[in-house]
């Protein structure tokens, strides 16, 4: 009977050493399939940037996170929880908003950087009271543009447009509409009718 004990024990703790083992083994197999180039390098909560000339405020851009990736041909930054985008005047004035659920920003090792924004991207003209949906929108940082070739809802004081692709200088100051269909414009207008820049309270300006 005490054999049968001791047998017994032998098998439940070699089950146990089994079960160790296996375990173990199982969660070293998923550590090794991480790969680095997923994984971020540097991660930033709260960012905030702020790109200034001569003293006079040109960009300013918020996002709750920032992840920071790295791998042999290019590094990327991703803003998965959405980002703003503020421009400015010559003068320093606030001008363009450009918000978006989802951002990415990638530099290549040959020098050239794009700014990707993706889902539910608004681009507001404050000055010209003109408003932009997309659901992604490209910056060429270089050449001082943004684009799409996606669906482009655009309202204005004067009306509505609509279409698939739009490009436009950075601040949204001469949107392209491509492609356009079923718009409609105001013909009838109040010429006294002012609007009032309650961003930059610069007073009320003659609408156009």
């Amino acid at each position: 009977m005490n054999k049968f004990r001791h047998i017994l024990k032998m098998i439940a703790t070699a089950t146990a050493v089994a079960f160790v083992v296996y375990s173990c083994k199982g969660k070293l197999a998923e550590a090794d399939e991480i790969r680095l180039g997923e994984t971020p390098v540097q991660t930033v909560d709260d960012m905030f940037i702020v790109q200034t000339e001569n003293s006079v405020m040109k960009l300013r851009a918020e996002a709750p996170l920032m992840e920071r990736y790295e791998n042999d041909t290019l590094s990327y930054e991703l803003f998965p929880k959405g980002i703003s985008v503020y421009g400015y005047t010559e003068e320093g004035m606030l001008e363009t908003e450009i918000v978006a659920d989802n951002a990415r920003h990638l530099k290549f090792k040959d020098g050239r950087e794009t700014w990707e924004a993706f889902g539910n991207v608004v681009v507001t003209n404050l000055i010209n009271q003109e408003i932009m949906e997309t659901d992604t929108l490209y910056w060429d940082q270089k050449n001082e543009r943004i684009y799409t070739h996606c669906y482009v809802r655009m309202y204005s004081p004067d009306g509505f447009a609509q279409g698939y692709g739009m490009q436009s200088d950075q601040r949204a100051r001469d949107t392209e509409l491509f492609n356009p269909f079923n718009n409609y414009a105001i013909t009838t207008q109040d010429s006294t009718k002012v609007v009032i820049d309650s961003v930059n309270f610069i007073g009320p300006l003659l609408k156009k």
